[in-house]
């Protein structure tokens, strides 16, 4: 019939599919778990893709440095910080500096329980990995040539803008993650956290930096740092290049 109506089809509404919602840190692989913990937790940029890289030279940079030599550095410190708070205690005319320690994680504690002070600090196989404050990666060959370590090779190296590194996989427990199953990771050889940084605290003010006039914190200096790290370097070089020491044989009866 002219001019009568016809219905026009409609083609059903397709469902709305949600986006994939990114893993809150409760489930998920471990990849997943430590991305969540990083972007979220910290607030630390990462790369795309897997496994999870942070970025360096944004907030922090990284030095890279013989897993012995780091160790050995880190005793080191700890001692020295050790004297300088006896000393501060015996002398009651100079009054004690702010706890530096403060939102370095648990491992930073200034309870004579571990390592001081308080920065964070990876290990991933024979390497070390110890967090510093951005831009430093720029000054490390300036600050050793000052030092006078600049002509020598001590496998101490570092890591700033544009550069990534290995995340350590997340800590569980404190940090609010569940514990990681072992048969779900299957990573081996894995970055993992020595001194983890503590979530809902800026890691800049526990960072090593250099000293500079006005600069306030009470964060390790930067030199000092890189002074020690370098005459431990160089230490284990030489012991890793030297005959191999004789071991002392236990006696039985």
């Amino acid at each position: 019939m002219v001019g009568a109506s016809h219905p026009v089809p409609v083609a059903p509404a397709s469902p709305v599919v949600p986006s994939p919602r990114r893993p809150t840190g409760n489930g998920g692989s471990a990849g997943e778990r430590t991305r969540w913990w990083y972007e979220s937790a910290l607030g630390w940029p990462t790369v795309p893709g897997d496994p999870v890289r942070l970025r360096t030279g944004v907030r922090f940079d990284v030095l890279d440095v013989p897993a012995g030599a780091g160790y050995a550095t880190l005793e080191r410190l700890d001692r020295t910080e050790r004297l300088d708070r006896l000393n501060r205690t015996d002398r009651p005319d100079r009054p004690d500096r702010p706890d530096r320690s403060v939102c370095a994680g648990p491992a930073g504690r200034a309870d004579g329980g571990s390592p001081a002070p308080g920065f964070p600090v990876a290990v991933r196989g024979g390497r070390m990995l110890l967090l510093v404050a951005a831009g430093a990666a720029e000054e490390l060959p300036g600050l050793l040539e000052w030092l006078e370590w600049g002509s020598l090779a001590l496998g101490l190296t570092a890591l700033g803008a544009g550069g990534t590194v290995d995340a350590p996989l997340a800590p569980p427990g404190p940090a609010g993650l569940p514990p990681r199953p072992p048969e779900r990771d299957g990573l081996h050889g894995a970055a993992v956290w020595l001194r983890p940084p503590e979530p809902g605290c800026e890691v800049e003010s526990s960072l090593p930096a250099l000293s500079v006039p006005g600069r306030t914190g009470t964060a390790l200096d930067l030199a000092r740092l890189v002074h020690t790290l370098a005459t431990q370097c160089h230490r284990f070089r030489l012991t890793a290049s030297g005959p191999p020491r004789a071991r002392p044989v236990a006696r039985v009866g």
